[in-house]
């Protein structure tokens, strides 16, 4: 069977776009995966288009939450796969290898994390790429410049979150980054990235929605940077200047 995968989907409303993330998880060729949705009580027919045409969920959570990153910490703590990743209700896998490729890499090279490279895509057309976060091997030094790995394509062994915790919900838009700075300065991790597009990520997220957001998201970012002791101001400045090469 191999490493048994827990993919977790926190949804909300998600009707016009989450089929796509299911069949993306019901199209992965590894078989040992276990999909669970965290449902904010959806108003719509999310919850029913989940039941309808997941072949792979054992799980399903609807009920009122205090917003997204409660719901994942919801999943992550009923997951009972060896690696848990996050696949969000309006993003999908690019190609059915992908959790194979992962799963191989896991245990060939024995790792603990690993992550690779994502797509954001347009929010009508999946097809058609807005930015491109090509990510890189990971070295300790590259903290304290900004670097950080596309959180959604974020794999962790479950002993990492028993050893770590879970997302600090006092951040409203910068728990990724906190709990990624946590996780990355521990020089006992194993860390493997891989050189492909693992996400698709559809574009409109929180952090980027309005200045409000952005003002918020900066100020978090920074909170994050100094009570995980890994930087300064520069730190911040560069991480905002390092985005701007998706584009390009």
């Amino acid at each position: 069977m191999g490493l048994k995968f827990s993919i977790i989907t926190a949804c909300y409303n998600s009707s016009k776009t989450i089929i796509d993330t299911i069949k993306s998880v019901n199209n992965q060729t590894y078989k040992n995966i276990e999909h669970i949705f965290i449902d904010g009580l959806s108003s719509d027919n999310t919850v029913e288009i989940i039941k309808r045409n997941s072949k792979r969920y054992n799980l399903i959570i609807s009920e009122k939450d205090n917003g997204l990153y409660d719901a994942i910490n919801k999943g992550i703590k009923n997951a009972s796969g060896d690696v848990v990743g996050i696949l969000h209700s309006d993003d999908l896998f690019p190609s059915t290898d992908i959790i194979l490729d992962l799963a191989t890499i896991f245990q060939e090279e024995n790792l603990d994390v690993i992550y690779g490279d994502l797509q954001y895509v347009n929010k009508k057309n999946s097809k058609k790429i807005v930015r491109f976060w090509k990510s890189c091997k990971f070295s300790p030094k590259l903290l304290r410049k900004g670097w950080m790995p596309p959180h959604p394509t974020l794999f962790l062994k479950t002993n990492i979150y028993e050893k770590h915790g879970f997302f600090d919900l006092t951040y409203k838009i910068s728990a990724d980054y906190d709990f990624m700075l946590r996780v990355f300065k521990d020089s006992e991790i194993k860390f493997g990235y891989l050189p492909k597009v693992i996400t698709k990520m559809r574009t409109g997220g929180a952090s980027n929605r309005s200045l409000k957001n952005i003002f918020i998201k900066s100020k978090e970012d920074y909170r994050a940077i100094k009570s995980n002791n890994i930087g300064n101001f520069i730190t911040l400045l560069k991480k905002n200047i390092s985005k701007l090469k998706q584009f390009i």
